[in-house]
């Protein structure tokens, strides 16, 4: 985003226009009305990465101008950025100025930080990394509190951990996940406190047992395990599986069957089409859906999805894209209609809107 679009006096604004736009899109199904969540103004951001910069012996913190891709844009601070990241950035540049040897061949840099604090350092080279920055890395990493994780082509040296853990209070819990340098996490540690919140209400009442494909590290996962009887929760990436894992396990949580699996691939288990050896301690059959949770990436569900969908009862649906969630919707309108909606404003400044739709079987109505 151009950093000249970062006022806070527009914040208000901003948000309201993108959730205008979006009651506009979605009038035809028959939207009810839109609860809003917005962002803090500023220092939101639990991810940010920057390519680095050098000018002879400088560097510098640098973008990429939207409308020219080749044009860098050398910056000294991020706004958007959680308040640990923006301390870190002039310190880290400093050591960088100082240090020959964590500076040469930097090609970039990724931060990741959490609400209960901490943050991990990716550094990303053009060249090997020998001793003598292991050295220099070991002594920036105690400086400065962090973890360090260095990267080259077919290296990775982990100086600390290559986690963080992080903590969020939702109605009450305090929930509890280990956030992965090489999996995904929600960058605006605020909005995943309300959209957790928000699909709790949700699917409080709903009962059954849910199915949610997409899982992730189990971030809505461990939120909502208490609200039904049984989940069947799938993830592909390897990583991401083995995080959430780890965050079942740290939480207490005894109701969730993982597998790591394909959405495509579970509508074929479920629909007995062919064995799966993942699936070999899990009995399918136990499981009474009631709710369907989905938090697909941008290209929305398949069409296999979309046939899964029809046959529960409630679909939980949260997405990164309004374009595709459009196209998704018009193929289960036929099916569901929305109970509920809310607009999470993930990236405040930018054009980016994530939804969340409660869609609920037409005739049928849950006690």
């Amino acid at each position: 985003m151009p950093l000249s679009r970062i006022d806070p006096a527009r914040h208000a604004a901003l948000f309201a226009a993108k959730a205008e736009r979006f009651r506009r899109e979605f009038a035809a199904f028959g939207l009810p009305e839109l609860q809003l969540f917005a962002s803090a103004p500023l220092g939101y951001r639990l991810r940010a990465e920057f390519r680095m910069w050098h000018t002879g012996p400088c560097i510098d913190y640098a973008m990429f101008d939207s409308a020219d891709s080749r044009r860098a844009i050398l910056i000294q601070d991020f706004p958007p950025a959680a308040d640990a990241i923006r301390a870190l950035m002039p310190r880290l540049r400093e050591r960088l100025l100082a240090d020959e040897t964590l500076r040469r061949r930097l090609f970039q840099t990724e931060f990741l930080a959490t609400l209960k604090g901490g943050v991990l350092l990716s550094l990303i080279y053009h060249r090997r990394l020998d001793a003598d920055w292991e050295t220099a890395a070991h002594q920036a990493a105690a400086d400065f509190g962090i973890h360090i994780i260095g990267r080259s082509r077919g290296q990775r040296i982990v100086i600390g951990n290559d986690w963080l853990e992080e903590e969020i209070r939702v109605d009450g819990r305090c929930l509890r996940y280990r956030q992965i340098e090489s999996g995904f996490t929600q960058p605006n540690g605020g909005i995943n406190r309300a959209m957790l919140g928000w699909a709790r209400a949700r699917a409080a009442g709903l009962g059954g047992d849910l199915l949610e494909l997409y899982c992730g590290n189990g971030n809505f996962t461990v939120a909502l395990a208490p609200l039904f009887g049984k989940i069947f929760a799938t993830e592909l990436s390897k990583p991401s599986t083995s995080a959430a894992r780890c965050n079942l396990e740290v939480n207490g949580i005894r109701n969730v069957a993982l597998a790591r699996m394909a959405s495509g691939e579970v509508s074929e288990a479920l629909a007995g089409a062919r064995p799966f050896r993942r699936l070999k301690d899990i009995d399918l059959g136990a499981f009474r859906f009631s709710t369907l949770f989905v938090d697909p990436p941008r290209a929305g569900l398949d069409a296999a999805t979309l046939e899964l969908a029809r046959g529960f009862d409630n679909v939980l649906y949260i997405s990164c894209n309004p374009v595709t969630l459009r196209e998704n919707l018009a193929a289960l309108v036929g099916s569901h209609r929305i109970a509920a909606a809310a607009a999470f404003d993930q990236f405040p400044y930018t054009d980016h809107l994530e939804s969340g739709l409660l869609l609920e079987r037409r005739g049928n109505r849950n006690p």
